[in-house]
């Protein structure tokens, strides 16, 4: 480490005012900020500080989503390999791809009970998808900081890993660079940046996605990383079949689900791996449990309400709340998207109404419209619009009764 310090001194002048490369010091800065702790800080007893800065919150948020990676890894090559190891057909055509080529070449098989041979095959359809989210993300950071003389920062790092994880493991490379596009210039950078965006900017780009390149996103020759191969979500089949067919239609049991060893989007189907992040968060205190458990008592409510109400037609009307809870992306968006501190709420109070909000839209939008059979997406997207509004009536709220307590203040 010792080198690597002494090359970030040696070329610092090159990047600073005056330099060769003035106008690329963010890329510089970057860089540095990612191995070293700021080389300069506040001094003096003027200031209030805190031990939390960005980089170690956007770090504390990559951690947490660790769990979600591993399982990504692993359930991606699972699916994948539990096809393969059936259907000889089409275990051939995969071994003609360079993917299965690769693992081939390897000494390994397509089987799903070699842990080795799950993780590295769900890693060859992962690690691409993960890379170009990340090069084209961070391109964008680096020439927006470089046009305005901002500092890079840390942000990407998360939008870099929970975007991908949102995703289906066949989608292509170039639909998810112009997604990452989409969601880091019009979900963040054209509001400013980092810390002044109203949209999460990964949800930005799945919406964006599911919108302009619905084939690669919705349907159920997306969701099993096997070519030919043809598997729903859970969610996607009970929007299909009749309110009298029920859970019986759904293949995964409970447990499965919980656990996530089912067919889904990357990342989003372990509930389990979901809640060791949000232990994580809300015991680092980056995460707000309010948002977290006002989000599920909102969704369980009415959850029970729509079932109180009920369908002849509609298998979703039945859906127990324990299975809402471990289905879809609910877990994960609960727990890492509308929990996001730039754009969720920031009173207290105001996270309250905040999470109750998406837990409705969620359960309206999964249940009552069923050419949609997800929810979580569109639901913490119509949150974050109105996430500054609830704030402000809170903030009113306080305001007059404080007034009302002491008139004689003045705020």
């Amino acid at each position: 480490m010792g080198l690597l310090r002494r090359i970030f001194d040696r070329i610092h002048p090159h990047f600073d005012s005056g330099g060769r490369f003035e106008r690329l010091y963010p890329l510089y800065e970057g860089g540095e900020s990612f191995f070293y702790s700021a080389g300069t800080v506040a001094e003096g007893d003027t200031h209030l500080r805190d031990a939390l800065d960005t980089k170690r919150l956007m770090i504390t948020v990559v951690v947490a989503a660790i769990p979600c990676l591993v399982m990504a890894l692993w359930n991606t090559g699972y699916q994948a390999n539990l096809v393969l190891a059936v259907d000889k057909g089409l275990a051939d055509a995969a071994a003609e791809g360079w993917r299965g080529a690769l693992l081939l070449q390897l000494g390994l098989e397509f089987n799903p009970e070699s842990l080795v041979a799950n993780v590295i095959h769900g890693g060859l359809y992962f690690l691409p998808v993960y890379i170009v989210c990340n090069v084209v993300g961070g391109a964008w950071e680096v020439l927006f900081c470089c046009i305005r003389k901002h500092e890079l920062n840390e942000g990407m790092l998360v939008t870099g890993l929970l975007l991908p994880l949102t995703l289906p493991p066949t989608i292509p490379l170039w639909q998810v660079a112009l997604g990452t596009s989409f969601g880091i210039v019009i979900g963040k950078e054209v509001f400013g940046g980092s810390g002044r965006n109203f949209l999460n900017p990964a949800l930005t780009a799945r919406a964006f996605l599911y919108f302009n390149n619905a084939t690669s996103m919705v349907g159920d020759r997306v969701w099993t990383a096997v070519d030919g191969h043809t598997a729903a979500t859970p969610l996607g089949t009970l929007a299909t079949v009749d309110a009298s067919e029920g859970l019986q239609a759904i293949s995964s049991s409970w447990w499965d689900n919980f656990l996530g060893v089912t067919a889904g989007s990357m990342g989003e189907t372990s509930t389990l791996a979901c809640l060791i992040g949000a232990f994580i968060l809300v015991g680092t205190g980056i995460g707000s449990w309010r948002i977290m458990v006002s989000l599920t008592a909102s969704a369980s409510l009415w959850t029970l309400a729509l079932n109180a109400i009920g369908s002849e037609t509609n298998a979703l009307f039945a859906l127990p709340v324990h299975w809402h809870l471990v289905l879809g992306g609910f877990a994960f968006g609960t727990i890492f998207m509308a929990t996001d501190p730039v754009s969720a709420s920031m009173t207290r109070t105001g996270q309250w109404f905040y999470g109750a909000l998406i837990g409705l839209v969620t359960i309206l939008v999964r249940v009552v419209n069923p050419a949609y059979p997800e929810g979580i997406m569109l639901a913490i997207l119509f949150g974050n619009v109105f996430a500054p509004l609830i704030d402000h009536f809170v903030v009113q709220a306080n305001v007059r009764r404080r007034l009302r307590r002491r008139p004689h203040d003045v705020t």
